[in-house]
């Protein structure tokens, strides 16, 4: 099975070859207050890379309104735009690798804005790209430039965070770094389950830098730490979207990094939402 470094990396290959808001329930759908469930698509990828398609259908039957893109399985923009309307979808948002945000951006963009991405997340640092504060500083600054590039596209870009961002580095935690250093168009995807999962408060950093996060994933995680489908796990998921106004939140995708039934797994997480209340 292929890491989300490889699946995003793919997808420049692909490139170059061509929300959750507060909201009344609806009379169709269970007691939420979510109006729009997304799915972070590396949680079928196996399904992808056997067919867009029917995966993209069978997510649309589930019930999903969006998905975020972490490659394209070598269609051009076109077709995943049209799959996109045959099944109701909505595609926000896509994940790229660091090699495609500086070496094939013209490329990245035209795709996006084709298939009608708002915004271009970068989905993970190398390791040997973050050993000191510097390394994340000047990471950052590389963002900054790509911030202001996507912005004269029309489109936002962000980072995705995991847990590493946490883990203090010269004393300092580099996610704040990251965060104070970035120039106001760079937007943060937070990813509930790592972030928590580090020890880091996801309730302080919209305290902290309100309307910055308009973006999360949402994955839940056992008390033993391991990460399990929403609704089997204990993160407070009421709270954080009773918080969405403070944070910014106006997407979330639903998303499992090794799921054992990637449909099975996909099914059970957007019940659970369906029923969340806050």
């Amino acid at each position: 099975m292929k890491t989300r470094r490889e699946v995003v990396t793919a997808m420049g290959a692909a490139a170059a070859a061509i929300a959750c808001r507060p909201s009344p329930a609806t009379a169709r759908r269970p007691p939420t207050n979510i109006e729009s469930i997304g799915l972070q698509l590396y949680t079928v990828r196996s399904e992808m890379q056997r067919g867009v398609d029917r995966t993209l259908e069978r997510v649309a039957e589930i019930g999903y309104e969006e998905v975020e893109f972490a490659g394209y399985f070598d269609l051009p923009a076109t077709q995943v735009r049209q799959l996109l309307e045959a099944n109701g979808l909505k595609a926000p948002a896509s994940h790229i690798g660091i090699e495609q945000m500086e070496d094939q951006w013209g490329m990245v963009v035209d795709y996006a804005a084709t298939v009608g991405h708002e915004y271009i997340v970068v989905a993970y640092i190398d390791a040997n790209s973050r050993t000191s504060l510097d390394d994340y500083r000047r990471m950052i600054d590389r963002f900054n430039v790509a911030a202001e590039r996507a912005n004269t596209a029309g489109i936002t870009f962000g980072y995705h965070n995991h847990d590493f961002e946490f883990t203090r580095v010269e004393g300092q935690v580099p996610f704040d770094v990251m965060l104070a250093h970035a120039d106001p168009r760079v937007q943060f995807e937070m990813d509930l389950f790592w972030i928590i999962k580090a020890g880091g408060d996801p309730f302080e950093y919209f305290r902290q830098y309100p309307g910055r996060f308009p973006m999360v994933h949402v994955k839940d995680m056992a008390a033993d730490g391991a990460m399990v489908d929403v609704g089997a796990g204990q993160i407070d998921f009421a709270g954080i979207f009773a918080r969405s106004d403070q944070a910014g939140i106006q997407h979330c995708f639903v998303e499992h990094d090794n799921p054992d039934d990637p449909f099975a797994s996909i099914q059970a997480s957007h019940d659970s939402l369906r029923q969340l209340e806050f």
